[in-house]
């Protein structure tokens, strides 16, 4: 459910991300998804560090490090994007053909995994891209990424909903799950297709899980379909989802899994509407703070600081009072904005010229919340 607060703005966290890069560039983690006309041709984790770009069967290597050698803004070379493709089609293997921008200086796909993503004149389709949910302004090359980012290739014309589908991890056999079926905002789908059925208004669908694990996929006319929820369903004795069977010796490394395990993992949180280093002329600013937060534990709560210089004095928006206050530098305080999974917080007025930090963190139902990450959870931008 949106709620729109007046006051400071309530967010729709969906991360538009710059991501402002560290000094030293660390081998990162991110989970990676490439969606094809008719089939997903790539999903899951994929580490890499700083390296080159390679298609399949080429020895050229192009340098690919989110720097301005690729019209991206980092002052040092990082993991991007395209750097994640390269990775994970060698260690796959899958293949990727096409060719080497000399103005993006990114790579423009035409196959990947065997499936033509050129493209299409009489359609308008081809291979969009994304990071965090969020349409990407810089090539594969030029677009560094961080630990835990979404990155996305999906094949259409680029204004399509992003199907997001999650579930419960573990069910007893022929028990009824939920399925849930959201956008790249938050907000439920309905008349999506999972497990052979439709979702409702609210984006939910009731499926039987049968023994054993099952891999659902959401998918609507003018969409790009969902990633992949799995349910593995076990009476805790079949040898099904890290199961043993009685009188079997367990299986080192897979102890038998409980049907349902403690939430400890941390909300993700997204702010959509103002990117890293945005610059705004006076009165361009957005008032409307689009927040948003998603884990499978629900959303209890979403916090919003925002702190605003301007020649050299210093002041931080105060949630109960709705305005600026003057304050020492440093000084910042965390309201909380709303306690929905997606909130738009009206400011109570324009921003005023200043440069300007907004930093937004989900907490979870189970207590866990994310942390701060510059380009995802928190934003610096100015209003001049």
């Amino acid at each position: 459910m949106k709620t729109r607060t007046s006051g400071i703005a309530a967010g729709v966290l969906t991360i538009s991300a710059l991501f402002a890069s560290p000094a030293l560039a660390a081998p990162v983690t991110v989970d990676l998804r490439i969606e094809g006309p008719t089939r997903t041709l790539f999903e899951g984790p994929v580490t890499t560090d700083v390296r080159p770009f390679r298609f399949t069967g080429d020895a050229t290597e192009y340098r690919c490090d989110g720097t301005a050698n690729n019209q991206g803004n980092s002052p040092t070379p990082q993991p991007t994007r395209g750097a994640a493709v390269a990775e994970a089609s060698e260690r796959t293997p899958f293949t990727i053909r096409g060719t080497f921008g000399q103005n993006f200086r990114s790579p423009s796909f035409t196959e990947i995994n065997g499936e033509n993503v050129a493209f299409n004149p009489n359609t308008n389709e081809f291979l969009a891209e994304y990071k965090n949910g969020a349409f990407s302004e810089f090539g594969s090359c030029g677009d560094p990424i961080a630990e835990g980012d979404r990155v996305l290739f999906a094949y259409g014309q680029g204004d399509e909903a992003l199907l997001g589908l999650t579930g419960p991890a573990t069910a007893r056999p022929g028990e009824t799950v939920e399925l849930a079926v959201t956008d790249e905002k938050g907000a439920p789908v309905g008349g999506a297709s999972v497990g052979g059925q439709t979702t409702g208004p609210d984006g939910k669908a009731r499926v039987v899980a049968q023994r054993g694990p099952n891999e659902f996929k959401a998918a609507k006319p003018d969409a790009i379909r969902s990633n992949r929820a799995v349910v593995c369903a076990t009476d805790g004795q079949d040898g099904f989802c890290g199961t043993t069977r009685p009188g079997e010796p367990a299986q080192p490394g897979q102890p038998a899994a409980p049907a349902r395990t403690p939430d400890r993992g941390a909300p993700i949180t997204r702010i959509a509407g103002i990117r890293d280093g945005q610059t705004f002329g006076r009165g361009d600013a957005p008032r409307e703070l689009r927040l948003s937060g998603t884990d499978p534990s629900g959303i209890a709560s979403l916090k919003v600081r925002i702190t605003r210089r301007h020649r050299g004095k210093c002041a931080y928006f105060s949630g109960r009072r709705a305005e600026f206050r003057r304050a020492k530098c440093g000084r910042r305080f965390f309201f909380k904005a709303g306690d929905q999974a997606s909130v738009n917080y009206l400011l109570p007025e324009a921003l005023t010229p200043g440069r300007y930090v907004l930093d937004v963190v989900a907490i979870d139902r189970a207590g866990n919340r994310d942390q701060l990450a510059r380009g995802r959870t928190r934003v610096v931008f100015t209003v001049r």
